[in-house]
């Protein structure tokens, strides 16, 4: 009896520490593909720049005196000729008048020994007078003559000055504030009293690094882009909270030398400005045209991941396994990047779920469109979808290894029934 007892306990040891069974393999990671898109595009080159106006004028007084009056209101637009200031013209005026005076004086001089010539000359022809009053006469005459004019010219330049205590805009544009109040001296050619600057068009300056200075070189040698010699050449233009590039200009100028402190080559062109957005002195970024339009292969942004400084790409097999696949990337074109090689147009890109993706192994794979910029909402719902499926997948595993648990509990137990047992038997 007592050796059927031990038997029973053994065999039933035996069938208590059986391993438990292994769980359930997960499922392959579903991710999101797509094809790459072909289509023409244009390669850009990006640069930051500054405006400036075309004619920037600073208004001096030019002439001395003080300043009486100020006719404009400070930022306000301004026309060519309209009056800006008016300087105390009494002084100007009073010698005005006596110019003026002096040259009637010697007007009524130059009258008065043309009579005398005409007698002299009377009485020369009828041998009645000497040959020195005459000569005396007619050099009084011609002194006189010559004493008008300078009168003359004194009365234009007292005239000038009189008009110089009006000062007048000298272009059209708009005005800046008043540098002095009225009340104040100001000297002729030393005071500057305010600034006038042009808004439309604008320049814009900025500069590009040698290497892009090269590709443009080369592309000009090559006729596949025009030099800037035989025709202006187009860039777009946006301001800093510019969404895109809302205006275009012409490159008009490009410097003779590249900077050695910097490495670059100053350009200039000009850009239209009638609404009056951009104000001169302003940052502004600049996408600058380079080469002629060519087809290219393009995927979303989110479709790339860096491996030591290496862009790379999943491409998805007909095995439905994920290659690691290196590319070579060029500018980005209206939200998706330019891949140079590396990927084919007929080839399957993991766009989502990269995470979860490791080289070699198999994927379960939805096709949607290439997402051009951010995922659209019916894309969204589909990531929210697989993360939620995701959890669920992780919440079953968790449950699986707590059941495990629990069977190496019972089986614990059960081993330790048994010792019990056998020290008893």
């Amino acid at each position: 009896m007592r050796n059927l007892t031990l038997a029973v306990l053994l065999a039933t040891a035996a069938g208590c520490t059986q391993s438990p069974p292994p769980p359930m393999a997960p499922k392959p990671p579903e991710v999101l593909v797509s094809l790459p898109i072909r289509k023409e595009v244009i390669d850009f080159e990006e640069f930051s720049g500054r405006t400036e106006a075309m004619a920037a004028v600073e208004v001096r007084a030019r002439a001395t005196g003080y300043l009486a009056k100020v006719s404009f209101r400070e930022g306000m637009e301004v026309k060519e000729g309209q009056p800006l200031f008016t300087i105390d013209p009494r002084t100007y005026e009073a010698e005005l008048a006596r110019a003026e005076q002096t040259v009637v004086q010697n007007e009524a001089r130059v009258k008065r020994l043309e009579q005398d010539y005409q007698r002299e000359y009377l009485l020369r022809n009828r041998n009645s007078g000497s040959q020195k009053d005459f000569d005396t006469v007619a050099g009084d005459l011609a002194e006189a003559k010559a004493t008008v004019g300078w009168a003359k010219a004194n009365r234009d330049l007292a005239k000038l000055n009189l008009s110089f205590t009006n000062v007048t805009a000298p272009i059209s544009g708009v005005i800046g504030r008043r540098l002095v109040d009225p009340g104040n001296l100001v000297k002729t050619d030393e005071t500057p009293l305010a600034t006038i600057v042009t808004l439309d068009p604008l320049y814009v300056y900025f500069a590009i690094d040698e290497r892009t200075m090269m590709r443009f070189r080369r592309l000009i040698e090559e006729g596949k882009f025009p030099s800037p010699s035989e025709m202006q050449v187009p860039f777009q233009v946006g301001l800093a909270d510019d969404p895109g590039y809302p205006f275009h200009g012409k490159i008009d100028f490009v410097d003779n030398r590249i900077d050695a402190a910097t490495g670059t080559l100053r350009l200039r062109g000009t850009v239209a400005n009638p609404r009056g957005m951009i104000t001169p002195g302003q940052f502004v970024r600049i996408r600058l045209q380079i080469g002629a339009p060519y087809t290219a292969t393009l995927v979303a942004e989110r479709a790339l991941s860096t491996d030591q400084g290496r862009k790379f790409v999943y491409v998805v097999n007909d095995k439905d396994e994920a290659i690691y696949r290196p590319v070579n990337i060029g500018p980005v074109q209206d939200g998706l990047r330019v891949i140079e090689e590396g990927v084919t147009a007929d080839e399957r890109v993991v766009i989502s779920g990269l995470q979860r993706v490791r080289p070699g192994a198999k994927v379960q794979t939805k096709m949607v469109d290439m997402p051009v910029a951010g995922a659209p909402p019916a894309e969204r719902s589909e990531v929210r979808g697989q993360k939620s499926e995701v959890r669920g997948q992780r919440s079953e595993v968790r449950g699986q290894k707590s059941e495990v648990r629990s069977q190496r509990s019972e089986v614990r137990g059960q081993k330790s029934e048994v010792r019990s047992q056998r020290s008893e038997v």
